[in-house]
C-alpha cells in the first residue's frame, strides 16, 4: 500500500492502460465500419461486382504478356521507337523540377519563422504552399490544356506548381533547423535579407535541399508519364494510344513499360548515390 496522501502508481498505470485499450478498440471498430461502408457504397455504384470481377484480374495482364512474348523479337525495335518520347518525358520532369525547386526555395524562406522577409506574411506564404500541394498535377494540367492547348508546356507548369508546394514544405522544415548565428553575424555588419539568406542559410541547407529535389525528380518522371494520358505528350501519350488500340499493339505496351521501369531504376540509383554524397559526404 502506498503511504497516505500518495496516489497508487500501479492503479493509475493500469487505469491509463485500460483507457488506451478502450480508445484503441473504439477507433478500430470505427475504422472497420468506415471501410465496410465505403466498400459497400463503391460496390453498389460500380458497374459490375468487385468479387465477381476478381477472376478477371489476371486476364488482361496475361493477354498482354502472351502477345508480347509472341512478338518478343520486335520489342528491341519498339524500345528504340519510343526512346525519343522517353527523352521528352524526362525533359519535362527535369525542367519542372528545376522551376518548382526554385519556386520552393523562395517560398520556403519567406514562410520560415525567424527567416521571413515579411514575418507578418509568413502564414500567407504557408497557405500558398498548401494550395499548390492540395491540387493534383492532373487537375492543373487539364485546366491548362483549355488555356494553352495540349503539349509539354502545360505538363511542365502543372508539375512545377505541385513541386513548388511539396518541396517548399520540406525546404521550410530544413531551414527552420538552420543555425541562426551566421545570419545574425551578417545582419550585424549590415547585410540585407537576400545576402543573409544566400550567405548564411543556403550553404547550411543546400545538401538537404538538393537531396529532396532529387527525390522529387524521381516522382516527377512518373507524374510526367501519367500526364501523357491527358494529352501532355511524352511516353505516357504513346502508352495511352497503344492501350487504346488493344490487341496487336501489346508488344508496344510492354516495351514502354520496360523503358519506364529501367529509366526509373537508373534515376533511383543515381539519385540515391548523389543524395548519399551530398548528405554524408561520401
Amino acid at each position: 500500500m502506498p503511504p497516505a496522501g500518495q496516489p497508487d502508481i500501479r492503479a493509475a498505470y493500469l487505469e491509463m492502460t485500460r483507457r488506451k485499450r478502450m480508445y484503441g478498440g473504439i477507433l478500430l471498430v470505427l475504422f472497420v465500419a468506415l471501410m465496410a461502408s465505403g466498400f459497400l457504397l463503391a460496390e453498389g455504384r460500380n458497374a459490375g461486382g468487385f468479387l465477381d470481377g476478381l477472376p478477371m484480374l489476371t486476364a488482361f495482364p496475361s493477354e498482354v504478356l502472351s502477345e508480347a512474348w509472341a512478338n518478343r523479337a520486335a520489342i528491341p525495335g519498339r524500345i528504340l521507337q519510343f526512346l525519343p518520347s522517353l527523352v521528352e518525358t524526362v525533359n519535362i520532369a527535369a525542367v519542372a523540377t528545376l522551376l518548382g525547386g526554385l519556386g520552393a526555395a523562395v517560398l520556403s524562406l519567406l514562410a520560415t519563422r525567424g527567416l521571413s522577409r515579411w514575418p507578418r506574411l509568413t502564414p500567407l506564404f504557408r497557405r500558398i504552399m498548401d494550395a499548390f500541394r492540395a491540387v493534383p498535377e492532373i487537375v492543373i494540367a487539364l485546366v491548362l490544356i483549355f488555356i494553352l492547348g495540349g503539349g509539354p508546356v502545360p505538363a511542365v507548369i502543372a508539375i512545377a506548381i505541385h513541386t513548388a508546394g511539396a518541396l517548399g514544405k520540406l525546404f521550410s522544415e530544413v531551414a527552420e533547423n538552420a543555425d541562426p548565428k551566421p545570419v545574425e553575424g551578417l545582419q550585424s555588419v549590415g547585410a540585407n535579407w537576400s545576402q543573409r539568406m544566400w550567405l548564411g542559410v543556403i550553404p547550411q541547407v543546400a545538401p538537404n535541399w538538393l537531396s529532396y529535389a532529387l527525390l522529387r525528380f524521381e516522382i516527377n518522371v512518373r507524374a510526367s508519364a501519367i500526364l501523357g494520358f491527358v494529352g501532355e505528350g511524352g511516353i505516357g501519350h504513346d502508352l495511352k494510344l497503344a492501350m487504346q488500340w488493344g490487341q496487336g499493339r501489346y508488344d508496344q505496351v510492354v516495351a514502354i513499360f520496360l523503358l519506364l521501369f529501367v529509366t526509373i531504376v537508373i534515376i533511383d540509383r543515381i539519385s540515391d548515390r548523389a543524395r548519399e554524397r551530398l548528405v554524408k559526404g561520401r
